[in-house]
């Protein structure tokens, strides 16, 4: 009898929101460790670079850090809720901005 009542056991799952933000981003930039996955979330805004030129400035707006296996939960999820997503309401069509006219488009570049 012992047996079967932990087996039914569950466990509650508080979560706490109260230090919570919430931030849009169009943007994602990643970057590896061996031990780490590091996202930044940000915008992409257009601007007018130093030569007149037609640039794009990646305004980071939060980091999220973490282990490979919590990225790999996380990669899971998303592929879940995009598979839902698309199954109610079609497939996601991804875009790429327009090009200019010339070869030399914007770069992105690292502002420090």
């Amino acid at each position: 009898m012992a047996e079967n009542e932990s087996q039914s056991r569950q466990i509650q799952l508080r979560i706490d929101e109260s230090k919570m933000t919430s931030s849009y981003a169009n943007t994602i930039r990643t970057s590896t460790t061996q031990d780490e996955v590091v996202l930044d979330f940000g915008m992409n805004l257009p601007m007018q670079g130093n030569d007149g030129q037609p640039a794009l400035l990646f305004a980071v707006g939060s980091r999220v850090i973490m282990n490979w296996s919590g990225a790999k939960r996380l990669a899971i999820s998303l592929g879940q809720i995009i598979r839902q997503y698309e199954e109610r309401n079609g497939e996601i069509q991804l875009t790429r901005p327009q090009a200019p006219a010339s070869d030399s488009g914007p770069r992105l570049t690292r502002e420090d």
